[in-house]
């Protein structure tokens, strides 16, 4: 039993024109066989697709495949094409290569050359902690390719002018029949450009570009980090023959910062050291901060690692949303070594403390 045509193209009996034409067009690019060279089923559902649409895009043929008059929808003896193949090389009135020729460089239309884009190009810029942090404008000089100014990008000597190439009449692309596919490559005499130059500019030897040092400017957003990209279009390369440019991509190198460890989560973190005497008894400390310092209190029993937090004190966040936080890691600096006195002080303080052992939980636990 034939296969329900509508299926075929995964679409209801209601569907409209548009809507089956869209079917159409999406099933044709993923079954194409320049898509799947290896796979003989793609080119068998290629074209159950294409008969499929034959018959449904034509109106008369749609309506006498409904009234049940089309054995499987296709006329002639089963072939999708009604016997005697698509006329004037489309389906149900649709070129194919104007369906097809964006994506697999084919079609029966002409194509207009393409000016090729000039090339991305990258550099890197060095930034210190306070840079990144707050934001800066930075210049860089960038080695590249530029329009020539001889021959403004033509690539032809001065008072010449490029002259159509009789291979490919302009069209940049060279194409070969075979069977209804119209099979396309760059034209091998102009290279795809469409035009040959028959005298070309000194300066540039007919490439229409030349070797410049540009400088730029580069504004650095608040809150960068180490390796952050930042596009610059239409500032790279210039296309060969009057193309358009490419674009720099800047990367940001930051320097350490001997105070802030920058944290993954965009936030910062400070080392600060506080005495036994304050990780007992608590205190007010001064701790620093991206704008000058400011006070924190230690809570009397602080332990040796406990974090602390200032908000909204960190670095700014990427697109303006507010700023992160700074967290203060304390550590309990130990002396190496205890005076006289200091040691009498600790084994007072041992006595007061009864003894006590603050492993002995510890092993317990752990059956020792």
């Amino acid at each position: 039993m034939a296969e329900d045509l509508y299926k075929v193209l995964g679409v209801s009996k209601k569907a409209s024109d548009e809507e089956i034409k869209k079917a159409y067009r999406k099933l044709a690019r993923q079954y194409h066989p320049d898509r799947n060279p290896d796979d003989p089923k793609a080119e068998e559902k290629f074209k159950e697709v294409q008969g499929a649409y034959d018959t449904l895009s034509d109106p008369e043929k749609r309506q006498q495949y409904d009234a049940g008059g089309m054995f499987g929808g296709f006329g002639g003896g089963g072939s999708p094409f009604g016997g005697g193949g698509p006329p004037g090389g489309g389906f149900g009135g649709v070129d194919l290569g104007d369906i097809l020729g964006g994506v697999f460089g084919r079609g029966g239309r002409r194509a207009e050359p393409q000016q090729a884009q000039g090339r991305d190009l990258e550099t890197e810029v060095s930034l210190s902690f306070d840079q990144a942090v707050n934001g800066a404008q930075i210049d860089v000089n960038v080695p590249k390719a530029e329009r020539c100014t001889n021959c403004h990008g033509s690539g032809a000597k001065p008072g010449t002018s490029p002259i159509t190439c009789p291979r490919c009449e302009g069209r940049g692309v060279d194409a070969q029949s075979q069977g209804f596919f119209s099979i396309s490559q760059p034209c091998p005499q102009c290279g795809g450009a469409g035009q040959i130059i028959e005298d070309p500019c000194p300066t540039c030897g007919g490439s229409g570009l030349t070797q410049q040092t540009k400088r730029y400017k580069v504004n650095i957003p608040a809150g960068v980090k180490n390796g952050t990209r930042i596009r610059l279009a239409g500032k790279g390369e210039a296309g060969p023959r009057g193309g358009p440019p490419g674009d720099l991509y800047v990367t940001t190198r930051v320097a350490a910062s001997p105070v802030f460890k920058r944290l993954d989560d965009g936030n910062l973190e400070v080392t600060v050291p506080i005495t036994i005497a304050e990780a007992l008894q608590g205190a007010t400390i001064e701790v620093p901060t991206l704008d000058g310092s400011k006070k924190i209190k230690v809570p009397a029993g602080t332990k040796h690692g406990t974090l602390q937090r200032l908000r909204g004190e960190g670095p700014p966040k990427p697109r303006g949303k507010g700023r992160g936080d700074v967290r203060y890691r304390l550590e309990i600096e130990v002396p190496e070594e205890l005076t006289e006195e200091q040691r009498e002080a600790v084994e007072k303080l041992a006595e007061t403390l009864n003894g006590s052992d603050p492993r002995a939980e510890l092993l317990k636990r752990a059956g020792r």
